[in-house]
């Protein structure tokens, strides 16, 4: 009997990064293997100051080195394909001919970056909503928004012009990756990558180039761009033991890769809930996003797979408002004299909240902002003297993030679009038990939890 081949999936996310291997059974693709890596990547802004948000990609790449380093070799040396996913929006600069040295280290060629520039993320907020709209209006369903790769060139063009003079190609952390395995000579870019930039239009499938041209925009540093699930490129050399010549796919959005990682039926929403939160449902088939974006809407339209779209309320508050609360509490312990670890104080927390079943008090805990409301922030009201406790509070926090994602995308909403059931997925919503019943408590759908999203997975399973 022949040796099973395998899909290598890989996700390089905001905060780590995961490496899966797919074999293919008689029951479908199972995980043979897998392996995740924190990145701790964050660095400082030079050009944004505290604005600014940006990741060292040598860090990043360090970590898929060490991820593809702990699979094991003999599964490697069987990879045909392998599909690649990651953060969207965000945009890292490149020298075409020095992008990346290659290297020998135990498990055999890999690569290292050279002439790249900080990963600048989809976090990023230097692009006020003044900036904003001093841009050209993109002929795009997509409104413009801070982070998105094409907003972040118009900053550095106007704000640090030096700074593009060195590079000649640019594209997602996850177009890099694919570049260097591939060495191509002008990176490659998915519509799903591409629309996440700003200035696509994604019926036509082209960048907005008179557009931006007009305004100075240095349109060479735009990727070519193809379809999601279409094959990039080969490898140019035995990655970590991969055989040199395997398939590499385009790059992919890692949302649309957690999606198509656990989406079966098309009447299932999928809410993620993880540092940020997602809702997200199918739409029919043949639909076309309207010609403009409307800056207004909560609701973006996804380009999926096969011509698909996806209905998203995308909301920058997750398990990132969670987070900071826990954090607030430490300080203010801290402050009080008293030490107590984060992890001790975010499990008190919970099982405060659990013990209080209701809370009158109202939290519209939106501390990031919204893209779509980016001038409005977090309040809390009806607070009464007998609803200040930890539980109280805190159960109202985890009800206000639930309720923030459904004002974005509402049950009316889902129920018109046939919606049946909701998959529950992401880290914030599989280790609060109060995240899920407030979901339970706010949706009329039956929610299946454990059907974990999985962009890496998803990555692998499209190839």
């Amino acid at each position: 009997e022949p040796a099973p081949t395998y899909v290598l999936g890989i996700d390089l996310g905001t905060t780590s990064v995961k490496a899966a291997l797919l074999a293919g059974t008689e029951q479908g693709q199972v995980v043979a293997e897998s392996c995740s890596r924190e990145t701790q990547a964050h660095t400082s802004s030079l050009e944004a100051g505290p604005q600014g948000m940006e990741q060292n990609v040598w860090r990043i790449i360090r970590a898929l080195n060490e991820c593809l380093t702990a699979l094991p070799q003999q599964q490697l040396q069987r990879v045909t394909h392998i599909g690649i996913s990651g953060q969207m929006h965000g945009i890292v600069f490149w020298k075409r001919d020095k992008g990346c040295k290659w290297t020998e280290c135990t498990t055999g060629p890999t690569f290292e970056p050279e002439e790249v520039s900080h990963l600048i993320t989809w976090q990023d907020g230097r692009c006020s909503p003044t900036f904003l709209s001093s841009l050209p209006l993109p002929q795009s369903h997509i409104s413009l928004a801070t982070g998105f790769g094409c907003a972040t060139v118009f900053w550095l063009l106007k704000k640090s012009p030096d700074f593009l003079k060195p590079y000649d190609a640019a594209g997602t952390i996850h177009d890099y990756v694919v570049a260097m395995l591939c060495d191509l000579k002008k990176p490659l870019m998915s519509i799903q990558n591409a629309a996440s930039w700003g200035y696509f239009n994604s019926r036509n499938k082209s960048w907005n180039t008179d557009t931006l041209k007009k305004s100075g925009f240095p349109v060479h540093l735009l990727p070519e761009v193809g379809d999601p699930g279409s094959v990039a490129g080969r490898t140019i050399c035995a990655w970590h033991g991969i055989p040199k010549g395997a398939k590499v796919g385009i790059a992919l959005g890692d949302f649309q890769c957690s999606v198509y990682s656990c989406l079966t039926e098309r009447t299932d929403a999928v809410l993620n809930i993880s540092t940020s939160a997602q809702l997200t449902v199918s739409m029919p088939l043949g639909f076309q996003p309207p010609q403009t974006p409307d800056p207004s809407s909560p609701v973006t339209y996804f380009p999926y797979f096969n011509g698909d779209y996806l209905a998203v309320a995308a909301s920058l508050n997750g398990g990132n408002v969670l987070a900071t609360f826990v954090d607030m509490v430490a300080r203010w312990t801290g402050e009080l004299g008293l030490q107590v670890q984060e992890s001790a104080i975010y499990t008190k927390i919970i099982q405060a909240a659990l013990a209080q079943n209701d809370s009158k008090l109202s939290v519209h805990p939106i501390i990031f902002g919204e893209r779509h409301i980016p001038e409005q922030l977090a309040s809390v009201t009806n607070i009464a003297a007998s609803d200040l406790s930890l539980g109280h509070v805190t159960r109202a926090l985890c009800r206000g993030i639930v309720e923030n994602l459904c004002s974005m995308l509402p049950v009316q909403h889902l129920m018109d679009t046939g919606v049946r059931r909701i998959l529950g997925s992401g880290s914030a919503l599989a280790r609060n038990e109060v995240l899920r019943q407030e979901v339970e408590r706010i949706f009329p759908f039956p929610v299946v939890y454990g059907k974990d999203v999985d962009a890496a997975v998803g990555a692998a399973m499209v190839m």
